[in-house]
């Protein structure tokens, strides 16, 4: 290649299952402003008007965490997207909260995907073998561009058990370079493009760590980024969460070098005209759910969102209904960052299925003040590690009836400073009885004695707000950094 040569590579990252627009947090100063914003009939209006200023010269790829999140998506276990993600002509995805239905039924999406599903660190335990293609190559115009896939590392660290039956997952960082090395010397790529779901804190390491990354497309901690980074010649981009964003990042190359970028991070907002194919097979997708998902079952005076790393009002309102339906004085539930924020008034049912998709029973167990103490330090350093490799986020877990006061900067293991339950300095030594939802909440090394409540988390919240009618969940200070 020896003329300049323009592309255009645009980027959706953790859609987690939005059909349609949704309310989405915006900041303006310390104040929290709710608008509409993402759908994939607006994403693939942007997909489209750019491949047409571009003249096609235009690569379009998802980063995963998207096929769950909804309701939609989680009761036809992912199937319902796949029309919509075929429409809108994606040159390659990554994952994560994909294999929730079990590597099986992930397979089963992929074989109808018009696209590939790349991943280099995603093995059979059996033979070894990769699962998915490490890389693919794309053409456009006279450029090799050469993609490779990293797949969310925790599926088989954090994630219920059943995410990863029969295979496992590496880091990724290891296996990249020889990767890199074969698509430069063998397949003669001029351009390297990494789609990634390990976490922006993970992708800056990696692309410090890594050479000959031209893009490196960043997933799975919601970052957004308004202007792209380079590291290490590296240019990275995240584009937020739920569809609310659209990535898009232009190059201008010459002799497999970036000589220039140019990057911005599109609102796709309600001023977006929708195209009319896939709003055709949205509505197709969701008329059928719309009398159920529509119907109002309460009312909050606290605008409901989990944009906070410490503590969010979303899972106030959670783990008050946990607290509620079980009689229980002490609840977990994991740190999740997907959830369209709900805006204070009417709560629907559909925002319930936002709040908790996976709508998991409600368990309780035994666990002593020593099992409390160290699972709440394994979680602060999943969460703030010094090492970003070993950050196994999520945010901080979500509890109530408790208060933590810790040190953010101190090292693994020595993070605590001060523990209460119920008001009440911890006892180690001390049994307590608490409920919780999914291994997320409480894994399974901690506690004993579990069992399950026959109530799941969507009848959970809808008994709470039948009982309650209007509910309140402000930030209680429940996790205190010093």
């Amino acid at each position: 290649m020896s003329n300049n040569t323009n592309l255009t590579i645009l980027q959706i990252n953790d859609t987690h299952g939005y059909f349609e627009l949704h309310k989405e947090l915006f900041w303006s100063g310390k104040t929290e402003v709710y608008q509409k914003a993402g759908g994939y009939a607006r994403i693939a209006t942007i997909f489209r008007e750019v491949k047409d200023e571009k003249h096609g010269k235009v690569i379009c790829l998802d980063n995963g965490d998207t096929i769950h999140g909804t309701f939609p998506v989680v009761n036809s276990k992912g199937h319902a997207l796949v029309s919509i993600l075929n429409a809108l002509d994606l040159d390659a995805i990554t994952a994560h909260w994909e294999f929730a239905y079990g590597p099986d039924n992930f397979r089963d999406i992929v074989a109808k995907l018009k696209f590939p599903m790349l991943a280099i660190n995603c093995y059979e335990k059996n033979s070894q073998k990769l699962v998915f293609p490490p890389f693919r190559i794309v053409e456009i115009g006279n450029l090799r561009i050469g993609i490779i896939g990293i797949a969310a590392t925790i599926v088989d660290k954090t994630m219920p058990k059943h995410f990863s039956e029969g295979i496992y997952f590496t880091l990724g960082n290891e296996e990249l370079p020889g990767y890199i090395k074969q698509l430069r010397e063998i397949e003669k790529v001029d351009l390297i493009i990494v789609l990634s779901h390990l976490g922006y804190p993970q992708e800056l390491k990696l692309a410090k760590e890594v050479d000959g990354i031209d893009v490196l497309l960043s997933g799975h901690t919601h970052n957004r980024l308004y202007e792209a980074v380079v590291v290490n010649g590296s240019i990275i981009m995240q584009s937020g969460c739920h569809g609310s964003f659209v990535g898009r990042l232009d190059l201008k190359v010459k002799d497999g070098r970036v000589l220039k970028f140019q990057h911005k991070l599109i609102n796709v907002n309600e001023s977006i005209k929708p195209d009319p194919k896939i709003d055709s097979i949205i509505n197709k997708s969701l008329d059928k759910h719309r009398d159920l998902l529509n119907a109002v079952v309460g009312k909050t005076t606290t605008s409901l969102n989990r944009n906070q790393v410490l503590e969010a009002t979303m899972d106030n309102f959670l783990l008050g209904a946990l607290k509620e339906v079980s009689g229980e004085k002490i609840a977990f539930s994991n740190g999740w960052r997907y959830g369209a924020p709900v805006e204070a008034g009417p709560i629907i049912v559909n925002d319930l299925w936002n709040i908790i998709p996976t709508n998991p029973k409600i368990s309780i167990c035994k666990i002593t003040g020593e099992e409390l103490w160290a699972m709440m330090e394994e979680n602060l350093e999943h969460t703030f590690s010094c090492d970003p490799y070993k950050q196994m986020g999520g945010y901080v877990k979500r509890c109530s009836g408790l208060n933590l006061i810790f040190k953010i900067e101190n090292p693994e293991g020595n993070r605590i400073q001060e523990f209460f339950v119920n008001g009440k300095r911890l006892n180690r030594s001390k049994v307590f009885s608490a409920c919780f939802v999914t291994t997320q909440g409480i894994p399974e090394k901690y506690g004993k004695d579990r069992y399950s409540l026959d109530l799941r988390a969507i009848d959970a919240l809808k008994e709470y707000l039948e009982k309650k009618e209007t509910i309140s969940a402000k930030l209680q200070r429940t996790i205190i950094p010093i």
